[in-house]
């Protein structure tokens, strides 16, 4: 089967390193960027073969991948239009989806929101590496008119090229799934951070800085990360976000008032539970 061409718009972490899987499996591969040196760098690392700031380049390409920030994939979109053919399927990777899939469809009939659930905490193209969606969970979040073609063609894409695992579902429901395993953690673990930065003493700061070992390190990783990121997932996926927090802040309610009980066998049936049940939110974890 003859190899579709691929447009790549943003080429940070995700958009290059889809790019240098795609071109590592033989793809034709287009790359657009605002940085003209970004450009220039994802053709020496493979990223893809020819680069451009103009989305005029993508006119010959068969499936686009949106992987700009949240706030942009809309007006990426809206820039392309001009130079889609009908055929052309579009997609983004983008962390929340109603919203997005409701514009960017009603713009084009041939788009499939998606959002492959992988990355670090590292951004820009230097930060690409192949095989980072290698069995890591990719989302398609299709609506009942779009397309099942271009649907089909993405899963071939994602599940054969990128060798990932395609999970379906609707938009709504993957904010939902998303907050809770996602979004949540990142306030969260943000609050944490900003809780030992503001009521901890001078003195027991030096020190708590200086005994920090894995547990903090893991706990607080994701609320060290992007912070533009972090508020356009807060933004955008506002609804779904606060009802979780409501709930996470109900459960700390509860074991303070289980601590301040002194009700230590309660505490303990929760921790137990949740020792239990932790490793079935780990299944798709293989590295």
């Amino acid at each position: 089967m003859t190899k579709k061409t691929i447009g790549i718009v943003g080429l940070g972490l995700i958009g290059a390193s889809i790019g240098l899987d795609l071109c590592k499996k033989g793809y034709p591969v287009l790359g657009v960027s605002r940085n003209p040196q970004t450009c220039a760098q994802a053709i020496i690392k493979g990223v893809c073969q020819q680069a451009s700031t103009e989305v005029v380049l993508l006119q010959e390409a068969e499936v686009i991948f949106l992987c700009t920030p949240i706030a942009t994939i809309v007006p990426s979109l809206e820039s392309l239009l001009p130079w889609l053919s009908t055929q052309t399927i579009v997609t983004d990777v983008g962390s929340v989806k109603t919203t997005i899939v409701e514009k960017c469809s009603a713009l084009w009939t041939n788009f499939v929101g998606g959002h492959p659930m992988a990355g670090t905490a590292n951004h820009g193209i230097d930060a690409a590496q192949e095989n980072l969606f290698q069995a890591a969970p990719y989302v398609l979040t299709p609506l009942a008119s779009t397309p099942c073609w271009a649907v089909e063609c993405l899963k071939q894409i994602i599940n054969e090229e990128l060798e990932s695992k395609v999970y379906l579902t609707t938009p709504e429901t993957h904010d939902q799934a998303v907050a809770w395993i996602s979004h949540l953690p990142v306030i969260v673990s943000a609050g944490l951070l900003s809780a030992v930065l503001t009521k901890a003493e001078p003195n027991i700061l030096v020190l708590a800085k200086q005994l920090a070992s894995s547990g903090f390190r893991d706990t607080s990783r994701v609320g060290g990360g992007n912070p533009e990121l972090g508020v356009m997932m807060a933004s955008y996926n506002r609804s779904a976000l606060l009802s979780s927090l409501v709930n996470y802040r109900q459960v700390l309610d509860k074991i303070i008032d289980l601590i301040e009980a002194e009700d230590w066998q309660t505490l303990q049936d929760i921790l137990t539970l949740t020792q239990q049940t932790r490793p079935e939110f780990l299944l798709n974890l293989t590295r």
